[in-house]
């Protein structure tokens, strides 16, 4: 039996690692751990091309989710658009988040928002909440169930301290989740 869950568990690292790798041949940028539960998304690369949420913002964030209970490891990012800055096609888009499968999904900036937008726009039409409906800054819906917060505007909001305390307002409306059993 041990044996079965090993394989299972195998088949399935490699089914990621291939989707993973095929994405960034098609120009996605990603981060961080494929099989964690949260995936952060910001629309700009990093100023010196380096790995998306390297920076400032990236360490902020990872340090907002460990004050919050995740495992320091349990985070993915990507990018809403390519190396060059254009936006990801609407598809290219959702196969990233479907192959990354998070349970939450932080929105971090009003481009990644945006094609969020884009993607989920039937989905968010069916909402009754309109600030959920238009993934307002700061409102918590679940789409296609991952739980998705636009935090709008994160890497601008550090030099100030109020923006600071709005953001971390919103990040502890996503306390972890408990196991699924």
């Amino acid at each position: 039996m041990a044996r079965d869950r090993a394989g299972t568990r195998e088949a399935y690292a490699a089914k990621t690692r291939t989707e993973i790798a095929s994405l960034a041949e098609r120009g996605v940028l990603f981060a961080g751990n494929a099989f964690s539960s949260v995936t952060l998304v910001k629309g700009e690369p990093e100023a010196d091309g380096a790995a998306p949420f390297s920076g400032p913002d990236g360490r902020a964030l990872r340090d907002a989710l460990m004050a919050l209970g995740y495992a320091p490891e349990d985070w993915s990012a990507l990018l809403s658009c390519d190396a060059d800055g254009s936006p990801l096609a609407d598809d290219l888009f959702l196969t990233a988040i479907m192959a990354l499968d998070p349970a939450t999904l932080i929105l971090c900036d009003e481009a990644a928002a945006d094609l969020a937008r884009n993607v989920f726009a039937e989905d968010l039409a069916r909402l009754a909440d309109f600030d959920a409906a238009m993934l307002a800054p700061g409102a918590l819906t679940v789409v296609r169930g991952i739980r998705t917060l636009n935090l709008g505007g994160f890497a601008a909001a550090l030099g100030d301290n109020r923006e600071k305390q709005i953001m971390w307002r919103r990040l502890k409306t996503l306390p972890p989740l408990g196991e699924p059993y």
